[in-house]
């Protein structure tokens, strides 16, 4: 295949469709999660990713696995959870059964604030998506990421 096949132009634009949906919807987020709740969309991400979590075996999740929830780097996650828990949304503390681990809580004023910000997180998906679903080249995109099925 050369630079100019194609169907590697084709697959060219449909990545850059599908950035282009990416960065207006986290854009949108981002604007209304900071201007209701002074929220970046990765600590939304992160409140939500650690709320999910349950005592007990296997509930808790490593800072590796947190950041690959995130799409972060452990260093840029650790960071995040810094910034929160400075913030009295978060608490760290050592594992049990390993003192090398480290697990992360929500806590009651995150978990709050969690709950305050889902609804607005939701409302500004939804608004992100039907703007986009009125461009021609974003709307089939639109249309996969609604029929997704994925687990919750």
């Amino acid at each position: 295949m050369t630079a100019t096949d194609p169907a590697l132009t084709a697959l060219a634009q449909g990545w850059c469709a599908l950035s282009l949906l990416h960065g207006r919807i986290e854009a949108h987020i981002e604007r209304a999660l900071q201007a209701g709740h002074d929220l970046s969309v990765r600590e939304y991400s992160l409140l939500d990713v650690l709320s999910r979590q349950h005592q007990g075996p296997g509930g808790h999740l490593q800072m590796k696995q947190v950041a690959d929830a995130v799409v972060l780097s452990q260093s840029a996650t650790t960071r995040l959870v810094t910034r929160l828990e400075d913030r009295g949304l978060l608490t760290r503390y050592l594992c049990d059964t390993d003192r090398r681990g480290i697990y992360t809580d929500v806590t009651e004023a995150g978990l709050t604030l969690l709950t305050e910000a889902r609804p607005t997180n939701d409302s500004a998906l939804r608004a992100a998506l039907d703007e986009a679903a009125e461009q021609p080249e974003l709307a089939p995109l639109v249309r996969a990421v609604e029929g997704l099925k994925v687990p919750a």
